[in-house]
């Protein structure tokens, strides 16, 4: 990275996501804990929740970081065109985590994304997650909508910014924002990550933002790799956690998967 510092982030110091479900935002989980130890918001805000992996990363490392701060999840969990219609039974699992673990700094919404915006004042959100709808309009509609409650210095996060599949128009928006802000980034792995970092507010001179806002492309390109390959980290770490759970359950039985006597080696 920059000159001879070293980028060690905390996700791969001491992370482990508490919360695994299916989701390809499984390919940017490091860089959210890290972003969110960096940024130390007192106010996150994430529009489009679903199973919650991206919303509870944020709330892991608000937690583990000592971070005095409130999530919101905001979603009406029925579903849309691109994840259809589902049950219930996604909205009680997250509210049952969200419970279990983050009471107290978590709140979920459950309403349209426009209904609440009545509940959030100008400039006060500093980390907003936009991952909704993802046609053109639905994006550019969230952005125009939620852009005046970013605080100025805060960071607009935009998911699926590569996915080019049925009617995805994030990628389109996001193209159009790169032209028209300095202080913007984008993740190529995994469907696509966008960063954008709203004008104002104090400077920043965090390692990860100086990096991320650099406009040195080689820099650039070193963060993107390297988050690829943290993300590779997690996963392979979670496997070998996992076998070693199962190699311990294998030794604790005897022959034919027989418990073994008390006291036996």
């Amino acid at each position: 990275m920059t000159g001879s510092s070293i980028y060690f982030p905390p996700s791969l110091q001491r992370y482990e996501p508490r919360r695994m479900v299916f989701s390809t935002w499984v390919d940017h989980l490091p860089f959210a804990y890290d972003l969110v130890e960096v940024l130390r918001p007192k106010l996150v805000v994430e529009l489009g929740v679903y199973n919650g992996l991206s919303f509870f990363t944020f709330c892991q490392s608000m937690q583990e970081n000592d971070i005095d701060g409130v999530a919101y999840a905001i979603d009406c969990w029925e579903g849309d065109e691109h994840t259809d219609a589902y049950d219930d039974s996604i909205y009680n699992e997250v509210a049952a985590h969200a419970r279990d673990y983050y009471r107290g700094i978590t709140y979920l919404l459950r309403m349209y994304f426009n209904e609440a915006l009545q509940h959030f004042e100008d400039d006060s959100i500093e980390l907003l997650h936009i991952d909704g709808l993802h046609t053109y309009d639905a994006v550019k509609e969230d952005f125009t909508n939620w852009y005046p409650k970013v605080k100025p210095g805060g960071i607009i996060l935009f998911h699926d910014v590569m996915a080019r599949i049925k009617d995805f128009g994030a990628w389109k928006f996001f193209q159009e924002l790169e032209v028209e802000h300095e202080e913007i980034f984008k993740f190529d792995h995994g469907f696509g990550l966008g960063v954008l970092r709203k004008p104002g507010g104090q400077d920043e001179d965090s390692q990860l933002q100086q990096l991320l806002f650099s406009q040195d492309e080689e820099e650039r390109k070193k963060l993107r790799q390297f988050y690829v390959h943290a993300a590779h980290f997690l996963e392979a770490r979670r496997q070998a956690k996992r076998f070693k759970a199962q190699l311990g359950d294998k030794n604790a039985q005897g022959g034919q998967g027989k418990a073994k006597p008390t006291g036996e080696n």
